[in-house]
């Protein structure tokens, strides 16, 4: 056993806002620049959607991620035999117009037109190219389904559906939607750092977190194609790779990223987990049907003193540990079982972890109570009649199986059942009793992730190890600083 630390996170979007906060703090300090005008490290996409960039789910026509082959996995966009021939040129990537040119407008046109009786317009010209032009997308172009029977219609996982559901869940009396943030996922397993002709992408020891040598990148660009969340960028004016770096320098002094500590909404959790490095090679090329399960097994135990032994034989330092015995990622993804990732059948193991949404359930109200299909009355609808069909959220976050998203939603509920028994009352203790065992939850569980949910300081939600300058100290901080 060969254990490793790192850093991960687990995103709420039951409770995500769709505000942008965490966008715009990460634009502000990072992608500020020139050349990084188009660039969104972090951005909060609208599902159904096709996202940003344009379908960027569709692996077929971008050839990201890794793939089985000959008993282990291989990358879709590249190989040994075609890295040489493919290394000025990568047929998959993104074009500037499935992000979007970014643009500014010529403003010398306002404040230096003449008197005169027509109203100056400021025409919108290329950051790029300095040429008018003709503004057709741009960031956040679908936001709450804006343009739905383009974007929505056109969302890659809708595949997974029959034309009946399909046309179901875009009929505009049914249309639901939720919002999904999205970051790097400083994968266990990425795609961009097996890809790099240079060694420019890396991934740290200490922490996890993937990154890019702007002194060793070369500008090929193979990062950019090989991963399959499309969260590498090209820097037109540097012709350099750049991608999210966690924020390092702020986690490297205990402090969550700037996106986690803007949160409005206080869907972002981050701590570290422990891992089983000698396995990757054997979870990555898993069935689909095992992928998910096995991403899981890897993650291994803080409490098991067995566990400890081998982490502090691998390396990983004291204060570490202890801060993996209080992570909420551990919490959410593995003792819970709430959190799971986004495309496992990606196989890159994200380490960023997605608590699926409650949907709007198709029903009437009649007195204040909800009537089901079935004609009973119940205060919650069944899951399974939500607006948004279960396999389409599989096809998100289960690797096209519904039954670990039908677990999560199904815990959610009971613990929502538990809580209006506790605080309402118009719920029996008997019913709420009941829907916990339906849900494999304890009444103890339920407080714990309620309270985490709910309640949680910031200590709690982000639990990061002490920075380098408190280990060469020796001062541990009970919890972190942000």
């Amino acid at each position: 056993m060969h254990v490793r630390a790192q850093i991960a996170s687990v995103f709420h979007l039951d409770k995500c806002l769709g505000c942008h906060t965490c966008s715009v703090a990460c634009k502000n300090v990072w992608t500020n620049r020139r050349g990084a005008e188009y660039m969104w490290w972090n951005n909060v996409e609208t599902k159904p959607g096709t996202g940003y960039p344009t379908a960027w789910e569709d692996q077929q026509r971008y050839r990201g991620g890794w793939e089985r082959s000959n008993g282990g996995v291989a990358l879709r966009s590249t190989s040994r035999s075609r890295i040489l021939t493919g290394i000025f040129h990568q047929p998959h990537m993104p074009t500037i117009d499935e992000y979007y040119e970014p643009w500014t407008y010529d403003y010398g046109q306002l404040f230096g037109a003449p008197l005169g009786d027509d109203q100056p317009v400021a025409r919108p010209i290329s950051l790029i190219t300095g040429k008018p032009l003709e503004i057709e997308s741009g960031p956040n172009w679908d936001d709450d389904l804006g343009g739905s029977p383009v974007y929505a219609a056109n969302d890659p996982n809708l595949a997974a559906l029959s034309d009946e559901e399909r046309a179901q869940l875009l009929a505009i009396e049914r249309m639901v939607f939720f919002y999904l943030p999205r970051t790097c996922n400083h994968c266990l397993n990425p795609a961009c750092v097996a890809a790099c002709p240079s060694s420019a992408a890396h991934k740290r020891g200490e922490d996890g977190i993937v990154l890019i040598d702007q002194d060793g990148c070369r500008g090929w660009r193979a990062c950019v194609a090989a991963c399959p969340y499309k969260k590498t960028y090209f820097n037109w004016n540097t012709g350099k790779s750049e991608k999210c770096i966690y924020c390092f320098p702020r986690v490297e002094n205990g402090e969550a990223p700037a996106c986690f500590h803007t949160c409005v909404g206080r869907i972002r959790y981050t701590g570290v987990l422990l891992y089983d490095a000698a396995r990757i090679a054997d979870v990555a090329r898993a069935p689909d049907a095992d992928l998910l399960e096995a991403q899981r097994s890897l993650i291994l135990d803080p409490a098991d003193p067995a566990v400890a032994e081998a982490a502090a034989r691998c390396g990983v330092p004291d204060a570490t540990i202890e801060a993996a015995r209080r992570s909420p990622v551990y919490q959410f993804v593995k003792a819970w079982r709430l959190a799971l990732p986004l495309h496992a059948e990606f196989r890159t193991l994200p380490m960023l972890f997605y608590v699926p949404p409650m949907l709007p359930v198709r029903a009437r109200a009649r007195d204040g109570v909800v009537e089901q299909g079935d004609g009973t009355n119940r205060l919650f609808q069944d899951i399974d009649e939500a607006r948004a069909p279960m396999q389409y959220l599989a096809s998100l976050f289960g690797g096209g199986d519904c039954a670990p998203v039908r677990y999560a939603l199904r815990k959610q509920q009971a613990v929502r059942w538990y809580r209006r028994a506790l605080t309402v009352g118009d719920v029996t203790a008997g019913d709420a009793d009941g829907h916990l065992r339906e849900a494999d939850c304890s009444a103890a569980e339920a407080d714990a992730i309620y309270r985490l949910t709910s309640l949680s300081t910031v200590g709690e939600r982000f639990v990061l190890p002490p920075g380098r300058r408190e280990q060469a100290a020796g001062a541990v901080p009970s919890a972190p600083r942000v």
